[in-house]
């Protein structure tokens, strides 16, 4: 008897201390970054993360295992320990869509996403858009009205509190 492979179209809800966002994915486009996602959001590895930068109009940004309580690490330099092959694509950086943060070389994403706020075309084809919130846009709405401070770069990015990502479940695309 073989294993029964993970469903291919799977949504994961994003539980944050501000209600819940549901993304679907875009595997056409980004089949390993879903793929990684999924992955991740299975081990649990997001859950207890949090929201490290955000910026209204533009994105809020999560995905790093050192906004963990209790770790000692930078917020934004974490990851899973490795780094997965950009997947660019002509889909467009606007509201709603879930896109992976990587550093100056492309092939530098790992666990870090970003969901974008206003219009972010200047990145299309730049980062590896990969699926778009289908539920839970007043939640974005929220997330992206936390008031920020100015964090270790000097932008005025940094939550002025705990903004969690408790939990990233994947269920049945409806």
């Amino acid at each position: 008897m073989s294993k029964t492979p993970p469903a291919a179209n799977e949504n994961a809800v994003l539980k944050t201390s501000y209600g819940e966002i549901t993304i679907a994915f875009w595997p056409d486009v980004a089949p390993k970054t879903v793929e990684n996602f999924k992955k991740l959001a299975r081990e649990g590895f997001y859950n207890g993360t949090a929201f490290h930068r955000i910026i209204k109009g533009f994105m809020i940004q999560g995905g790093c295992p050192n906004t963990k309580e209790g770790q000692s690490g930078m917020p934004g330099t974490g990851g899973p320990g490795y780094q997965i092959k950009a997947e660019f694509n002509a889909k467009p950086h606007t509201r709603g869509v879930i896109s992976m943060a990587r550093s100056s070389n492309p092939d530098s994403a790992g666990s870090q996403f970003f969901l974008v706020h206003g219009d972010a075309r200047f990145l299309d084809k730049q980062y590896t858009a990969f699926g778009t919130i289908v539920k839970g846009d007043e939640v974005l709405e929220q997330l992206a009205n936390v008031p920020t401070k100015s964090g270790g770069g000097g932008e005025k990015s940094t939550p002025v509190e705990r903004v969690a990502l408790e939990t990233v479940t994947l269920v049945p695309a409806s």
